[in-house]
């Protein structure tokens, strides 16, 4: 595979981190992973952090930990950034408090740890609206804290999906496209699979791991009051082949924000989610929801089945303008391989039919 479309189109470099504060406060550099137990034990279904320009030096953190028994670890809140200086002096990590990111090659390889105490609850209680934590809020006292430990190195599945609306790409957009790029971010964005080995550590029980996921690093603004609903999905598999999308619901015209990818035999095809097929948040679940995928590309059609597990909820989510959010991961299956891969998606409450 050539070398260089793994940059997605970006210069390799921009995956470093920024050494001070942007000069636009609105700006924001966001790390995040999601990150699947290969044999589906456990999931991390998000791990983030957003450095925002106005507010620097307290940058908002959310851990979210799910086991396969329904058992949800969470942690939202806001703590103090650290040093952006690796051992060799370069701009490298971003992180705060605890959590901390590290690019230790641009594109290829990524490190994560943290060590937190950890909200311990269920899938059912946050589908009943009985745990709910928010960084902006204040924090949940009625569940027991659990110190939980995680540390991974994330080596990259497949090339870069890269977002760039800066400049020119921006103002080739239509107004409505302009919109809708806003809610991805205007600036940059970087999306890729990725293998791991690690150790989670809860509770003093150490286990350690191989897995799969996805990560996002991104520089831009977002300014978020045109959001209405999306639904992200994305897996790679042991064959070598992955997928992405993004899709948000139809504006009152039929047009959308849709773009997506195929990764097969070394290239990148894009693509498009089928619209009547997108799998929007409409069952309130905590697993068993039929999520399957259908992606035009030049390839033809590609149907990825997909079955939720692993599910976090964060209802009437005020990051989401209020919408019902679920944050979690999905067995897919493509053309007999399985694998375990995310699925983040949220829509207004009155669309939602809670079956748990």
């Amino acid at each position: 595979m050539a070398k260089d479309i793994w940059y997605g189109g970006l210069d390799p470099e921009i995956d470093y981190v920024l050494p001070d504060a942007p000069g636009d406060p609105e700006m924001r550099e966001g790390v995040s992973l999601w990150l699947f137990e290969e044999n589906g034990e456990f999931a991390l279904p998000r791990v983030g952090l957003d450095a925002v320009g106005g507010q620097w030096n307290s940058r908002r953190c959310d851990m979210n930990v799910a086991f396969r028994d329904g058992r949800v670890l969470r942690q939202s809140k806001h703590m103090s950034a650290v040093s952006p200086k690796g051992g060799d002096g370069r701009d490298r990590v971003i992180g705060a408090g605890s959590l901390r990111f590290e690019c230790l090659e641009p594109f290829r390889k990524w490190r994560v740890s943290f060590e937190e105490e950890l909200y311990e609850g269920s899938v059912q209680e946050q589908i009943r609206g009985d745990f709910r934590l928010f960084a902006d809020s204040a924090p949940d006292v009625s569940h027991a804290l659990v110190p939980v430990k995680f540390e991974a190195e994330l080596t990259m599945a497949a090339p870069a999906w890269t977002q760039d609306y800066r400049g020119d790409a921006l103002d080739r957009l239509s107004e409505g496209d302009r919109i809708d790029a806003g809610l991805m971010g205007y600036g940059w964005r970087i999306e890729q699979t990725f293998n791991a080995v690690g150790e989670l550590v809860v509770g003093g029980e150490a286990r350690a791991f191989k897995a799969t996921g996805d990560r996002v690093h991104r520089q831009s603004v977002r300014p978020m009051g045109a959001f209405r609903g999306h639904c992200w999905q994305a897996a790679n598999f042991s064959d070598g082949r992955a997928f992405g999308l993004c899709i948000y619901p139809p504006r009152e015209d039929g047009s959308t924000y849709n773009i997506g990818y195929i990764c097969q035999d070394g290239r990148m095809y894009p693509a498009k989610a089928r619209g009547d097929q997108a799998a929007w948040l409409r069952k309130i679940m905590p697993s068993g929801d039929d999520v399957a995928v259908e992606l035009e590309s030049e390839l033809g059609i590609t149907r990825i089945e997909g079955i939720t597990a692993l599910s976090t909820f964060h209802m009437t989510n005020p990051g989401m303008k209020g919408m019902n959010n679920q944050q979690g991961g999905v067995r897919y299956t493509w053309d007999g391989v399985s694998a375990y891969g995310m699925i983040e998606r949220s829509s207004p409450a009155e669309l939602c039919e809670v079956q748990a």
